[in-house]
């Protein structure tokens, strides 16, 4: 099994409460599981979020953590999305230097700012577009960068 075989992506409705996201992390961390990434905001439901899991783990595993994640109080729904059609976008923002500005553009990046630091850039798109521009990035000495983890939605149709 690959390890990219081994990522999960769970998307978890949650209500809103100062400490669920601490409740949430603190059961997937108890379990043993590496988390790659959460990404959270609010849903279309008031009082609600959305978070958006991705975890080390295998389809066995991420069931576990499924079915433990539905038993805390704040978590309204789980789903294992994992494989299925959704929309996956990720963001990255990058400070530059002004002569790597035009090669980025060209591949899709937005200029956010200019300043004497350097220029700073934002990309978005798909986990692997979004890992071969921080390649890219790197190459060319990128002097800051920040990566989101993905945020998803099945696709309806």
């Amino acid at each position: 099994m690959s390890e990219h075989d081994r990522i999960r992506v769970l998307s978890v409705l949650v209500e809103d409460g100062s400490n669920t996201l601490s409740k949430v992390s603190g059961l997937i961390r108890r379990r043993g599981f590496n988390v790659h990434s959460i990404s959270v905001g609010p849903s279309g439901d008031p009082g609600r979020s959305r978070m958006t899991l991705t975890v080390h783990a295998g389809h066995a595993e991420a069931d576990q953590v499924r079915k433990q994640l539905e038993r805390l109080v704040e978590v309204v729904e789980v789903e294992d999305v994992t494989g299925e059609q959704v929309h996956s976008r990720e963001l990255v923002i990058a400070k530059v230097a002004p002569d790597q500005v035009d090669g980025l553009v060209k591949r899709g990046a937005k200029v956010l700012d200019t300043g004497s630091g350097g220029t700073t850039v934002e990309f978005a798109g798909e986990g692997k577009d979004v890992g071969d521009f921080i390649n890219e990035l790197v190459q060319h000495g990128a002097v800051n960068v920040a990566r989101s983890g993905p945020v998803v939605m099945r696709r309806t149709a």
